[in-house]
């Protein structure tokens, strides 16, 4: 579409075995049969006024996307991931997507602009272990869960000419989710690259100015721009949500990097790394990194986000000083210091 994506990451085994939404759905059946229903319900209070068979085709994107998440990154497979997985498919597309309808109301944004929304909370991770980079600032998984999505759409009964306009939706969407790892000026910079960035969304109308310089003259590609940075704003609405959630998603985030690493977290090789990202990498994330990207992101999350400050610098601060004397035995020694600390703060 605008980015041209979508020919540079073939399907893999994960897509052969799920090929469409029917295969999702007897996935589901057996293993999580409670979501079906529940995305179906959010989509039918985002679609509000479309066609059941428009809505339903989208419900068919999303349960084929999250069963597809399931099955390569999460419950469903046998290379699970902490945080990358069909629980933060569900997180961003009843918890947030749901909050930011009941605070903005359903009539604020267009029913395909919602369901857009509920689709990019599928499919946006889809791919975490790409090892091939295209040019310029979009990330490989983001690049191939453009790829993936595209085909997920496909099979979903849409058509790439009369559904374009949701088809760029969600590429702009995706690639404005990277997450951009910068190197940082502390002596730990390796252990905190995955902490380190921002979301692409903010920049991504300089970037495609650039590369596309007449993607303004598409009316699609100015709403897919406007949408991406709702949508980075829900990936990392974290910051906004209850301390108690907060705390949760860097729980997973350090688990699921320590995994990835082969660093086991009963093992003192994990205490340096596990210490780094929970303390100095909150830091970094949520008061330098993490800037919102829309106004209705910053509407509904950025109360939230205010409120955590002073727990997020207190917890930070009491985790370094827990290890100041003593280096931590292990990773799981520092991520149930962090826990308890989180707990406190919310109680």
């Amino acid at each position: 579409m605008i980015l041209g994506y979508s020919n540079l990451y073939a399907a893999d085994a994960v897509e052969a075995a799920l090929p469409d939404p029917a295969s999702a759905r007897t996935l589901l059946a057996t293993r999580a049969p409670d979501l079906a229903d529940r995305l179906g319900a959010v989509a039918r209070r985002a679609g509000q006024g479309l066609e059941a068979a428009d809505i339903a085709r989208h419900v068919d994107a999303a349960l084929l996307g999250l069963a597809r998440m399931g099955r390569r990154h999460g419950g469903f497979g046998d290379d699970p991931h902490d945080y990358h997985n069909e629980v933060h498919v569900m997180e961003l597309a009843e918890r947030r997507l749901g909050r930011v309808m009941d605070e903005l109301g359903e009539s604020s944004l267009p029913p395909a602009d919602w369901l857009a929304l509920l689709v990019f909370s599928a499919c946006h991770d889809l791919r975490q272990r790409e090892a091939f980079d295209v040019p310029g600032p979009v990330g490989g998984n983001e690049a191939a869960s453009i790829a993936e999505t595209f085909r997920i759409l496909d099979a979903s009964g849409f058509r790439r000419d009369a559904d374009r306009a949701q088809y760029v939706a969600l590429e702009l969407m995706i690639a404005g989710s990277t997450f951009d790892a910068r190197p940082l000026p502390h002596s730990d910079a390796e252990d905190l690259a995955t902490a380190a960035g921002g979301s692409l969304a903010r920049g991504l109308a300089l970037w495609l100015d650039a590369e596309r310089p007449d993607w303004t003259a598409d009316p699609q590609a100015r709403r897919g721009e406007r949408l991406g940075r709702l949508a980075a704003d829900l990936d990392t609405a974290n910051v906004g949500e209850g301390f108690a959630h907060l705390a949760e998603s860097a729980l997973r985030l350090c688990r699921e990097r320590e995994r990835r690493a082969g660093r086991a977290l009963d093992r003192a090789g994990s205490g340096p790394t596990c210490l780094g990202f929970l303390s100095r990498g909150q830091m970094l994330y949520f008061f330098d990194l993490h800037r919102f990207s829309s106004r209705e992101g910053e509407r509904v999350y950025g109360p939230g986000k205010a409120a955590n400050a002073a727990g997020v610098r207190r917890v930070s601060a009491a985790l370094l000083q827990r290890f100041e004397h003593e280096p931590p035995a292990s990773g799981q020694a520092v991520l149930d210091a962090f826990e308890a600390l989180c707990a406190a703060e919310s109680g």
